[in-house]
This record gives C-alpha cells, structure tokens and sequence, in this order.
C-alpha cells in the first residue's frame, strides 16, 4: 500500500452519501451478492480509464507524466490485514472530482439501474459497468473502502483520501501521496477469504481484463525452496509480474484470436451477456491504414431509441485511446459496438474534427461497408440468424434509406417485410421476393399502412387483391410510413399505397362497363351524401376494391396516408384540413338500401354509419362514439 501522510491544518470532512447513492448501494449489496467477483472487474476497468485519460492528456502537456512514464495497473493482495488493493498510476482525482464522483451518481442512472434488473444476479452484475456505477459493486466483497487519489500534475500534499464504510456517509481529508494516480483500498469482508488468494483474483482479472493494453502487475506466491541436503533456502522477495498480455486484440492477426477471446472482449467492451451475433475484423492497408473491430449484438440494447443515447465505438489512434462513443458510424446502425484504431487520424483529433474529416469519412465509409456486406452474406448464407437480427434491429435499419443515400439499394436489399402471402407478423419477405412473384400484368409494389399488423392484416382495402392473388406488403412499423417516403421504387418497379387513389388494377371490358353503369345508377345518392357529410369528407363515389365490405376511406394519390396523419397528430403537432374520400361497395346490401330509402333520418343514420365504419377500420377515432353506438343499436333493432 502507498505510504500517505496527513496534511496539518486540514480537516477531515463527511458527507452523506446522494439519496440515490444510498439506494444503489442497496441494490448492490442485497441483488447481487452470488456474483461478487465484477467488483475486481469494474476497478482494474476503471483503472484503465484513468491511465488511457492520461496518456490523452499528455499529448497536448507532457509534463503530466514526466514522473512515471509507464502506465500499469497492480493488484496487492495483504492476508494479514485481510486488503485488496488496486492502483494505477494514471490521472488521478482532485478533492472535487473524488466528492463528485463517488458521492454522486446521476439519478438516471440508479432509476435506470434498478429498473432493469431481472431477478437473474449473474446477467444482472453484467449490467452494472452500462450505468456508471461500478465502483460502488466494491461494498459487495468490503465492508470499508478506502481510495487515495493524486490528481496527474498537482504537488503530493494535493492528494485526497475518501473513506466509507457504505453506510450512508463517507469522509474526505487531504493527504500526502508522492507518486500520482489512484489506490483503492478494499477491507474485505469475513466471507471474502476468497479475494485474498492469488490465483483467484488473477483469474478473474484475466477473465475480464486480459484485453487491456496495459500491463496488469501481481506478486505472485514464492515458495521456499531447499538445498541439496535438505535445509531451506531464504526465500526470495516476490517481484512484480505481468499476468495479462497487455495487448489489444484489435491488434492481433484474426487466426491468432480464438472465438472465446472475441466473446469476452465483447462482454467486457458492452457488458452484453449475450454471445454476439457476428463479427466482423478488418485491417485496412494502403492510403491509409486503420483497424475494426466490430460486432453485431444478438439483442437490442435497452436505450436503442433513446434520442440521447451514446455511440458503441471506441476511437483509438496509434493504439492511443481518443474518445469514448465516438459517432463514426450513421444512426441507423447505432447498435453497432466495437473499436476503431487509426493510424493516420492526429493524436489531438476531437469530436469537432470527426465531423467533414476526409480520413474520417474514408473510415466511416468503409465500416459501413464491411457491416452491410456483414449482413447481406448473413441473410443469404444463414435466414434464420439473419430473421433473429431483423427481429432485434429491423426497425433501425429501415431508417437507413432516408440517411444514407449513397448505400440506399444495399440497405432495401436488406429489408424485410410481412405480406398477405404468408399473413404472418414476422418480418421475413424480401422486395427481390416479392418481385419474383408478381404477376406480368402487375406495375406496382403495393403496400398498405397501418396501426397494428392485425389491422394491416384485415383492412377491407385488401379484399380484391386477396380475391385477384395479388401480393400487398403489410407494413405496421411507426416508421414505414418514412421509409416509403424516401423508397419511390424497386428493381424498376414503383411502390403504390392502397389507401392512395384509383387502383390501376387490370380490368376487362366487361367488368368496366359494369362499374360504368352502376355508377350511373348512384349519382343522386350520392348529392345527398354529400349533403350528410358535407363537413368530413372530401368526395364519395364507388369502388371495386371491396368485396365483402360496405365502405372505406382513401385519400388522393398524392395525399397525405390517414395513417400518417393521424401519426402526425399524435406527436401534438397542428394538421391541415385533409378529408378522405369515401369510397363505397355498390353491390353490398347497406349501399344499396342507400339507393331506394325514402326517410331522409335513416339515410342520414345509415351513410354516417358507413362513413364511421370505415374510419374506424382504418384505426381512426370517432368524434362522436356514443352517438355511433345509437345509430348501430338502432339498426339492430
């Protein structure tokens, strides 16, 4: 342990623990106890953070490291005053920075926390490095925790001691510490023999910081040994050792690295306890040179929709790390995590330079690549994977189109949707599929949008290409209706909404003559329809996309979807006037009645009746629910 001396004039201060603190410890100490070895875990983590913040910061002032220019990591173990010890020599922290830091915890995190636990303590303890609160899984094994912390480039009596027994307060006092960096001191607790023996802490700090590229010292046991006759020789001091290999597996030849090192590297970059779905290893030689290491996870992160939420990738130059959640890779691929290492970026390159930086670009471009190539051999070679992906990220990927022009075929090619030909929610009909069995006479990709996938599923506007065998695309995902915004057409041929306009269904000469006349037969039904509904719609005239259905509303072709609108207006936001078109059934016996009722109250009843009907099966609401149960009431009657 460091030697440290109090400073004279000083006083010792306590503090009470953030009420949200207070909790979290709770969480801590009572949900996770069966897995206590993610203490370890999370402290040589943070170790590794506080020396790769100084090796950043010394780029632009040297002098911060000029007393020990080797950054490590060392774990003490002391039996006999029962203490695990872990240090770094990295930035260290003021008297501030350790207050703000390990008394303080952003609410949202413990909420979060807490939230998200399952019940199961192993996938759990996974979780604590996602919300920043590793530190505090230390009270799992100590029941006293001590950290002595010297800020990189202040003088020894600048150091800080912090004090808790993890009951609710803490203590700060100043100290003197002569070398910079961070000491955690853990008085292990009367069940905790464990993490006083060498070899166990030395696995767990491999089994999860082996990738770290920084060396992790130990002392490992000597025994004592004997001479040729017998007596015991003096047993020498055991020296410091590195136990890990202190490189980073970006670095190292793909058929140097066995699957399992891959896995564990991803566990400890995302905390994911999943295995991840691909992986995808590259380095790129020539005008420039950089590293990947990416990965596709199997399960969508609990903030995959948070506008707020942090970049997956680390950015490193020359094996130095730069930034955490650096943003080289478009939103539509945000579940993407991993590493990114440059030769050729500049040592000081920040979040402003990543933004219109030709190398960046260059890197950004080429990552994009290797993950749509990625998925594209995926979703050839290996359906059911890839239907497991698109279940998991298939909503953030429809986004793609609309973000990233230059790769907008490659990302359609990679969609999926539900379709009248199976009628099943899952998402698993490609656009090159549904091509392939279009009819000859067909020109369009027809698509219907809806509320839900059982809405899509019976919306009467379906009824005659069921009937004709025309495949429909079942689209439900709040984000369809903007992707279709920026996909106008497919392999030549253009999307066309059901609820848009006239069909242009291919008729014979028949079947035209016969809607001709029956349209005539309506037109003064249809003057007092528009006398009943002169405020809601637009215009009423007949159709033959119904067939079992009385009624349904459209809208014009270039129009707003209903289904849009209705989005629209639930974000709070102002709509124009935008009336559908009623559209009617003119061999359905309810249009018909229309045709030869004589009193004008149950005309009146019966077209607003259609015209509810057939707002509601387009998941609208009624202005007027009541008075719509009394029309139905009474022609139940």
């Amino acid at each position: 342990m460091t030697e440290v001396k109090d400073v004279k004039g000083l006083k010792k201060e306590k503090h009470g623990f953030q009420t949200e603190v207070k909790q979290l410890l709770n969480l801590m100490i009572h949900s996770l106890y069966s897995n206590k070895e993610v203490a370890i875990r999370e402290l040589v983590s943070n170790a590794s953070d506080a020396c790769d913040k100084l090796r950043y910061l010394s780029l632009s002032d040297a002098s911060l490291m000029k007393e020990d220019s080797d950054l490590k990591i060392t774990i003490d173990i002391d039996r006999d005053a029962r203490l695990l010890i872990i240090k770094d020599n990295g930035v260290g922290m003021t008297r501030d920075e350790i207050v703000d830091h390990l008394g303080t915890i952003a609410k949202s995190g413990t909420k979060e926390f807490a939230s998200k636990l399952t019940g199961d303590q192993a996938k759990d303890s996974l979780m604590i490095g996602q919300f920043g609160v590793g530190f505090y899984s230390s009270f799992m094994i100590a029941d006293k925790v001590t950290v002595i912390s010297r800020k990189a480039g202040l003088d020894a009596d600048s150091a800080v001691r912090w004090e808790s027994l993890g009951d609710g307060e803490y203590t700060v006092e100043n100290v003197t510490k002569l070398s910079r960096g961070t000491e955690v001191i853990l008085h292990l607790k009367a069940d905790a023999d464990e993490y006083l023996e060498f070899y166990k802490v030395r696995s767990i700090a491999l089994k999860y910081s082996d990738h770290i590229s920084l060396p992790i010292l130990m002392k490992e046991p000597v025994t004592a040994e004997k001479d040729k006759d017998g007596k015991e020789l003096p047993t020498p001091e055991p020296e410091y050792k590195a136990i890990n290999k202190a490189t980073a597996i970006w670095t190292r030849a793909r058929t140097d690295i066995k699957e399992e090192e891959y896995k564990e590297f991803y566990q400890n970059l995302t905390y994911d306890f999943n295995p991840p779905m691909d992986i995808i290893h590259t380095k790129v030689e020539g005008n420039q040179q950089f590293t990947t290491l990416l990965y596709i996870p199997s399960r969508a992160p609990f903030d995959l929709w948070d506008r707020e939420r942090k970049s997956g990738l680390k950015l490193y130059v020359k094996r130095v790390f730069i930034m955490d959640n650096a943003n080289m890779l478009p939103g539509y691929l945000r579940f993407i995590k991993g590493v990114i290492d440059s030769d050729d970026l500049p040592l000081n390159v920040s979040r402003e330079i990543l933004q219109g930086n030709k190398l960046v670009d260059a890197i950004k471009a080429a990552c994009v690549k290797k993950v749509l190539q990625s998925l594209g051999k995926m979703a050839e070679s290996e359906p059911q994977k890839y239907a497991d992906f698109y279940k998991a990220f298939g909503n953030v990927l429809k986004e793609g189109p609309a973000e990233d022009f230059a790769n907008k075929d490659k990302i359609i090619e990679l969609l999926r949707f539900s379709t009248t030909h199976t009628d099943q929610e899952a998402q698993t009909v490609s656009l090159k599929e549904y091509v392939s069995r279009m009819k000859s006479d067909q020109k369009f990709i027809y698509y219907v949008t809806a509320e839900n996938f059982t809405a899509a599923k019976n919306s009467p506007l379906l009824e005659l290409f069921r009937k004709k065998g025309i495949e429909v695309l079942l689209m439900s995902d709040r984000v369809d209706e903007w992707l279709m915004a920026y996909v106008p057409e497919f392999d030549g041929k253009a999307f066309q909404s059901v609820s848009k306009g006239d069909l242009a269904l291919e008729e014979t000469e028949e079947e035209k003559k016969a809607h001709e006349e029956k349209a005539k037969n309506f037109d003064s039904v249809f003057q007092q329809i528009k006398e009943v509904l002169k405020d809601k719609i637009e215009d009423v005239r007949l159709t033959h996309r119904l067939t079992d259905s009385p009624s349904c509303v459209v809208v014009d072709k270039d129009a707003m979807s209903i289904h849009l609108q209705r989005m629209i207006q639930m974000t709070g936001q102002a709509m124009p006037s935008n009336k559908p078109i009623l559209e009617l059934n003119p061999d359905h016996a309810l249009v018909l009645r229309l045709k030869t009722e004589a009193d004008d109250e149950i005309f009146s009843d019966l077209t607003t009746l259609l015209f509810e009907q057939a707002m509601l099966t387009e998941g609208g609401q009624l202005e007027d629910p009541a008075s719509f149960v009394k029309r139905v009431n009474r022609f139940i009657k």
